[in-house]
């Protein structure tokens, strides 16, 4: 039986490689440019290895009852880690991806196929550009896990970004962010008072040692029109092998403080992360 070897493949935005995981038998992990993107177990999708990931996952699993089909859209493809994990946990969910470098994404089909009638559809094009023309109230959830190279792309933070969020989203939906920084945390802080300018509901989730600023690391914002049920996430978090906080109403709003909202006009990426922060050997 053959043994899976790495695959590496320049991309439209880097190199792209597939490195085999020597403990899982099928499971890959995805890097550009060395900064790792994404993790996959294919004979077990269910299985998040990447700490902001699993975070994401319990929310995913907390936004409606358990197994409930719900219509995604995935800003952000990388390897369909996400995808995949809906796919299975929520069957019968509709879900489109939108992946930015389409050569990344022909890759992962290639070596990481998704199984038939997943409910995956994949498209190949810029998240705004493909948010702006989404049709109103069409996604219960929204994920942007997006990032060029190690940042996130500037016109992915602003208000007029948010609103069309809002817009697509129906009432009850739920818009997620994989984000990351470090103190004084001015980009986190932005983000936050940004997404308050179109929804009511702010919860954050992050490490202890991310929230004192003692390193660089991903956080995941959590925005809605509803009530969020922080008691569960806060139950599911501290369960991880890397425990994590949930901020939600006074403590977060001071975590903001007096950070304004984000425009087009002013809008920049998200910080460079110090050396060796997310990458590999």
């Amino acid at each position: 039986m053959n043994e899976p070897i790495p695959v590496t493949r320049s991309v439209d935005y880097g190199t792209a490689k597939l490195m085999p995981d020597v403990d899982r038998k099928r499971a890959w992990l995805l890097t550009v440019d060395g900064a790792p993107q994404s993790y996959v177990d294919l004979d077990e999708p269910t299985h998040l290895e990447f700490e902001y990931a699993r975070r994401l996952g319990h929310v995913l699993d907390t936004v409606a009852d358990a197994g409930q089909a719900l219509d995604v859209l995935h800003l952000g493809g990388g390897a369909l880690t996400l995808p995949r994990y809906l796919a299975v946990t929520r069957p019968g969910s509709r879900q489109d991806v939108v992946e930015a470098d389409r050569g990344l994404m022909e890759l992962v089909v290639e070596h990481l196929p998704v199984p038939d009638g997943a409910g995956i559809r994949l498209h190949a094009g810029d998240a705004r550009a493909w948010l702006e023309a989404a049709p109103d109230d069409s996604a219960d959830v929204l994920v942007a896990d997006v990032f060029g190279g190690s940042r996130v792309p500037a016109h992915l933070t602003s208000v007029e970004y948010v609103r069309h969020a809002a817009r697509v989203l129906r009432g009850s939906g739920v818009y997620l962010a994989n984000l990351a920084d470090t103190a004084p945390f001015a980009f986190l802080r932005s983000q936050l008072a940004t997404c308050a300018t179109l929804f009511e509901e702010l919860v954050l989730i992050a490490e202890p040692g991310v929230l004192r600023g003692r390193r660089f690391g991903n956080a995941v914002l959590i925005a809605a029109h509803q009530p969020l049920d922080t008691a569960a996430l806060a139950r599911l978090t501290a369960s991880d092998a890397f425990p994590a906080r949930v901020e939600h109403g006074a403590a977060l709003r001071q975590f903001i403080g007096g950070a304004r909202p984000v425009r087009d006009e002013d809008a920049v990426p998200s910080p460079e992360p110090p050396d060796g922060a997310f990458g590999i050997g």
